[in-house]
C-alpha cells in the first residue's frame, strides 16, 4: 500500500471514532442549526408558548433517547460477549495418562541436628571478616 491510501484509511477509521465521541455535542450542534424548525413543527409545547420551551423538550427527548439507546447496545454486547464466553465449544480438554514410578530406598536420606546442642554465642559475634 502507498502512503496515501493508508493515510486516508487511517482518516476514516479516526473520523469512525470520532463520531461516537461527538455524537452528543453534534445533536446540540444540530439542535442550534434548526432551532426555528424545531421550536415551530416538532417542540411538544408549541401551543403553549408561556412554557418558554424553545424545543428543549425536544432536545431531551433526543439525548435520553440516545442515551437509552447506547444502553441497550451495551448491554447487549455484554450479554453477546457472555454467551460467547460460556458457549464457546473451541477449549478440549484432554488428559494424558502418565505412568507414576517411584523408587523407595532401604536407607533415610536424612539428617537430624538437635535444636538444644550447646553452642558458644561469643563465637557467632565475633569472627573474622566475610568477604
Amino acid at each position: 500500500m502507498n502512503k496515501s491510501a493508508k493515510q486516508w484509511i487511517s482518516l476514516s477509521l479516526l473520523s469512525l471514532m470520532l463520531v461516537k465521541v461527538w455524537v452528543i455535542p453534534l445533536l446540540y450542534l444540530d439542535f442550534e442549526i434548526r432551532r426555528e424548525y424545531i421550536v415551530a413543527n416538532l417542540c411538544e409545547n408549541r401551543t403553549r408558548p408561556q412554557l418558554h420551551c424553545d424545543g428543549k423538550c425536544y432536545l431531551a427527548k433526543r439525548i435520553a433517547s440516545l442515551e437509552e439507546q447506547e444502553k441497550r447496545q451495551a448491554e447487549k454486547n455484554y450479554m453477546a460477549r457472555l454467551i460467547d464466553h460460556v458457549m464457546d465449544q473451541r477449549v478440549y480438554f484432554r488428559f494424558a495418562q502418565h505412568t507414576v514410578s517411584c523408587e523407595m530406598t532401604s536407607v533415610p536420606l536424612f539428617t537430624y541436628t538437635s535444636p538444644f546442642t550447646p553452642r558458644i554465642a561469643v563465637d557467632d559475634i565475633f569472627h573474622p571478616p566475610l568477604s
